[in-house]
C-alpha cells in the first residue's frame, strides 16, 4: 500500500509525455499510479537495490516499454541516469525512504525482531556485510556513537555494553537474540514502543549507509531534474527528513556571497523552490496503514 499516494502524484505535477524516476520501487505502488497517468510517450525509470523487489515486477512493468527497471542503488542515481540517457530531462522524481513492508515482514532479512530470524539487514543482500558481522566486530565507542546518532538512543552505552558482553559469551546471530538483549538492558516500561526499536534503526542505517545514500541522491537530483521538475521525497524519521528540509533550504537561497544583491550571476542563483510544506498522512490512511504513521513528504521544484 503506497505512502501518501495522492499528495505524492500531486506533488510529481505528472504530464503525459513526461519523464519519471522512482529511485525506491519496492513492490511498485508508486510507480504503478504514475504510470497509470502517463501517456504513450511517457518515460519511468524505476530503480531499486533489493534484488526481491526488482523480481517482483510483473508484466505490468517489464512488458511495458515506458518503463525502465534498473537494480542499482539510490546513491548511485547519476550514473544510473546517465546510462537510462535521462539525465537533466526528469520531471519528477520520488525517493520513498526507509523499508519497505515485505522486507520487515519476511523474517529471513533480519529487519525485525517480531518474528525471529538471521540478523541480516541488508537492503542489497549480495552485497556489503550483514548486520551480526558489524554487530559482532565492531567496538563498544563506535557501537554507542552509532545507537545514538542513528537510532537517537539516548541509552545508547548502556545497550552498547550490553551488546559487546553478550558477543563475548556467544555471537549474536538473530534478531530475537538482539531484541532480548537490548530489552534486558534498557526496558521500557509502560511504553508502546518496544526497546529494540531504536537500536534496530540504528543498525540498519548504518549496514546499509542510508543517510549517505540520501544525500548523494539528493546531490543528484539537482543535475537529473529539467528547470520546472519536481522532487518529492518521503522519509520515516527525524534524521532523514532534517537532511532533505536542509538540503531544499540550502539549494532555495541565493549563494551567501550574493545574498540580498538585486542582480545574482546564473550559476549562484536558486536551484529550488520549496512547494508547500510537510504532508503528513491523514487519521484516515493512518487507520488503513499505520506505516504511514511516521511519514512525512516535502516537496521542491527545480528552478531554470
Amino acid at each position: 500500500m503506497p505512502v501518501l499516494l495522492d499528495a505524492v502524484l500531486d506533488g510529481l505535477c505528472i504530464r503525459d509525455a513526461g519523464c519519471y524516476v522512482d529511485g525506491t520501487f519496492g513492490r511498485g505502488g508508486h510507480s504503478r499510479a504514475i504510470l497509470e497517468r502517463l501517456g504513450p510517450q511517457g518515460q519511468l525509470v524505476a530503480i531499486d537495490r533489493d534484488p526481491s523487489a526488482i523480481a517482483s515486477a510483473g508484466p505490468e512493468f517489464s512488458d511495458d516499454s515506458r518503463v525502465e527497471l534498473v537494480r542499482g542503488e539510490l546513491g548511485e542515481l547519476d550514473a544510473i541516469l546517465g546510462a537510462c540517457g535521462v539525465n537533466g530531462r526528469v520531471d519528477g522524481m520520488l525517493f520513498d525512504l526507509g523499508v519497505s513492508s515485505p522486507q520487515l515482514d519476511e523474517a529471513e532479512r533480519g529487519f525485525s525482531f517480531r518474528n525471529d530470524g538471521p540478523l541480516d539487514m541488508r537492503m542489497d543482500p549480495d552485497s556489503g556485510i550483514p548486520a551480526s558481522e558489524w554487530l559482532n566486530n565492531v567496538d563498544v565507542k563506535q557501537l554507542s556513537r552509532t545507537l545514538k546518532q542513528y537510532g537517537e538512543e539516548r541509552q545508547a552505552t548502556r545497550i552498547a555494553r550490553a551488546i559487546v558482553a553478550a558477543r563475548g559469551r556467544a555471537p549474536l546471530t538473530t534478531t530475537r537474540q538482539l531484541a532480548d538483549v537490548v530489552a534486558a538492558a534498557a526496558p521500557q516500561r509502560g511504553s508502546r514502543i518496544h526497546p529494540a526499536t531504536r537500536t534496530f534503526q540504528a543498525l540498519r542505517i548504518a549496514v546499509n549507509d542510508e543517510l549517505g545514500q540520501l544525500e548523494r541522491a539528493l546531490a543528484a537530483s539537482l543535475d537529473a531534474l529539467r528547470a520546472g521538475g519536481r522532487l518529492c521525497v518521503i522519509s520515516f524519521h527525524s534524521l532523514e527528513d532534517r537532511i532533505v528540509k536542509r538540503f531544499i533550504r540550502d539549494h532555495a537561497r541565493e549563494d551567501e556571497r550574493y545574498r540580498g544583491m538585486p542582480e545574482v550571476p546564473a550559476g549562484f542563483r536558486p536551484a529550488l523552490r520549496p512547494v508547500g510544506r510537510a504532508v503528513a498522512a491523514s487519521e484516515q490512511e493512518v487507520e488503513a496503514n499505520p506505516r504511514a504513521r511516521s511519514a512525512r513528504l516535502r516537496v521542491a521544484e527545480r528552478l531554470a
